[in-house]
């Protein structure tokens, strides 16, 4: 057994492989700047509750008991405990080289990759997989709000089955690393990178599949790869009655999403067409591994939701929260699309996830934007989320407020978030719906219940 120091402990992805360490007989070992600032002080004492010892993030933790020093991308060499680990020789890995190590541990592997939908494509496939005896590991870059063998955070499924489901990554290329039986790929649109520079490692990802692939037929993108010869399992929505699954007759109603698949009628408990196509995305998946279609769908009348999915944080005056981590172009036009008959008017506070991101989705953001605001949608944009570092801050969210203003929308931008809240308490009516949006920032999440506790001040 080893002994891991994981920076940055308590970043979602990071705290899940930390977690299944711990859990496999490891000594596991962190730090985490948010812990130090009082903030993420759930996963904090999760990480606590399970053994795993925190130090403040300024080297003291880092011994030569320490065997590895674990990384994320987005931990820079200036950080004193990663400097401490090279005075000390200490091996550092990053977060996905550790992942991967793990992954192909397993015999069963299957990774979730694509611009959108993973992590509630990861926790649906690792839900079913639970449900149908399958006993799977699922390492997740977000939180199920299922839970698993009593555990209060399920970004993690630990279990003693040969089959394991990951996220996998293509914002910093590391989904080279994997070589999965399975592989997954929800779909393809701009995000993080360049079109042209994620297609290829979309492709690759595809071609090392030993067992077969699942492709969403209805992406543009997608249809325009490179795909392997082996075995695919493909699904639409409306679209292309050719794939394996093809879901039409979709409507929404109180209960949740009713479909048509392959000539059977189903209803499951979710809402969006897009949590549909993270449904079909997840069933295909496990077809692969011998899972049947209605014990599929069968499971995931169980499921949950993932956290911060439009996850709804609760109702007050009439008024309805919803926590969302919608931030990037496709996400956002999902989201409004799933939101816009939920109430009279949708109040929607955008936080851009950083000023990389925002300047190369900027266009079509704002195209999407200018197409899919409506009267009774106000958008209201936060300044772009900062988390430290050299980045260059040459776009604001005004560059997307003000063409949006100038072609009639309603939106608005505010410098604070005490702002919003006056403008919401002055604004919202019984019946809206307000739904906070955006990635990356874990503050989000109080920041909309404390929203929702404002809501009980409108008339």
């Amino acid at each position: 057994m080893a002994t891991f120091f994981f920076c940055g402990v308590g970043g979602i992805g990071m705290s899940a492989i930390a977690l299944y360490l711990k859990k496999s007989g490891h000594t596991v070992l962190g730090s985490d700047r948010a812990f130090d600032m009082e903030k993420n002080l759930l996963m904090k004492e999760t990480l606590l509750s399970q053994g795993i010892m925190l130090y403040p993030q300024d080297g003291t933790g880092v011994s030569k008991t320490v065997d590895m020093l674990v990384v994320s991308s987005a931990v820079e060499p200036s950080i004193l405990d990663v400097k401490k680990a090279l005075d000390l020789g200490i091996k550092i890995q990053k977060r996905a080289e550790v992942l991967a190590d793990i992954f192909h541990t397993f015999k069963n592997k299957i990774a979730i990759a694509g611009t959108s939908g993973k992590t509630t494509v990861t926790a649906m496939t690792g839900h079913i997989l639970y449900q149908t005896q399958f006993h799977p590991v699922m390492i997740n870059g977000g939180i199920g709000l299922n839970a698993y063998h009593n555990e209060s955070l399920s970004n993690l499924i630990f279990d003693t089955g040969d089959t394991c489901v990951i996220e996998a990554d293509e914002s910093d290329g590391s989904i080279e690393l994997y070589t999965p039986s399975v592989a997954v790929l929800t779909n393809v649109s701009l995000d993080h990178k360049p079109l042209e520079e994620i297609k290829p490692l979309f492709e690759a990802f595809l071609k090392r599949a030993k067992i077969g692939c699942v492709i969403n037929k209805d992406c543009v993108e997608t249809k325009n790869l490179i795909l392997p010869d082996s075995q695919i399992v493909s699904f639409s929505i409306e679209k292309d009655a050719s794939a394996s699954l093809f879901a039409k007759d979709v409507r929404q109603t109180e209960n949740g999403i009713s479909f048509n698949l392959n000539g059977q009628n189903y209803v499951l408990p979710f809402i969006g067409v897009h949590n549909l196509a993270n449904a079909l995305t997840a069933v295909a998946a496990c077809m692969l591994l011998g899972v049947s279609k209605n014990e599929a769908l069968m499971a995931l009348s169980s499921f949950k939701g993932t956290k911060r999915r439009l996850e709804k944080v609760g109702s007050v005056n009439e008024v309805t929260v919803i926590d969302d981590y919608a931030h990037n172009e496709e996400k956002i036009k999902a989201s409004l699309s799933a939101l816009k008959g939920m109430g009279k008017n949708l109040y929607i506070i955008y936080q851009p996830h950083g000023f990389a991101p925002l300047k190369l989705m900027k266009e079509g953001l704002t195209q999407m934007l200018k197409s899919e605001l409506s009267e009774n949608i106000h958008w209201l944009m936060l300044p772009v989320y900062y988390a430290g570092g050299t980045v260059q801050k040459t776009i604001s969210s005004q560059d997307i407020v003000t063409p949006l203003i100038e072609c009639q929308k309603n939106a608005c931008f505010f410098e604070t978030r005490n702002e919003v809240i006056s403008y919401l308490t002055k604004n919202v009516n019984k019946g809206d719906v307000i739904a906070v949006m955006g990635a990356r920032d874990d503050t989000l999440s109080l920041f909309a219940k404390e929203i929702l506790n404002n809501m009980g001040e409108i008339k």
